[in-house]
């Protein structure tokens, strides 16, 4: 069987806060889940995307040194909702990274940064 990419994870530093601001962008936890060192979801077609506490990935990686990086792009409904969304996540108190613009690839385009860093895009076609 060759490999099939089945999980993407990021570690975080604060679980709570970092699923905070993965609900914003309409995953769903289970209740508790900020307690927990690992959290998963199954995204339609069955690839997982997961959350790692810093702790836990040290737990077998001791000199694990925690870089952000790049947490997914995010379809949204409409180039509005692009704007509707970025300007909520910073009334929020979230970074944003890159305000909304038309971008030459025909999308409308936004980054922000979640709790930890990882850089999150937003898009919708124009």
């Amino acid at each position: 069987m060759k490999p099939r990419l089945d999980l993407i994870g990021l570690v975080v530093r604060d679980m709570g806060a970092s699923l905070e601001f993965y609900r914003r962008l309409g995953f769903d936890f289970p209740p508790g889940a900020e307690d927990e060192g690992h959290v998963e979801v199954t995204l339609p077609g069955g690839l997982r995307f997961a959350w790692d506490s810093l702790e836990v990935i040290r737990s077998f990686d001791p000199a694990y040194e925690f870089h952000p990086q790049h947490a997914g792009a995010y379809l949204c409904e409409s180039p509005a909702a692009v704007d509707a969304l970025y300007r909520e996540l910073l009334e929020a108190g979230y970074q944003g990274h890159k305000a909304p613009w038309d971008a030459f690839w025909g999308q409308r385009y936004a980054v922000v940064k979640d709790p930890d860093g990882h850089t999150v895009d937003l898009f919708a076609p124009l």
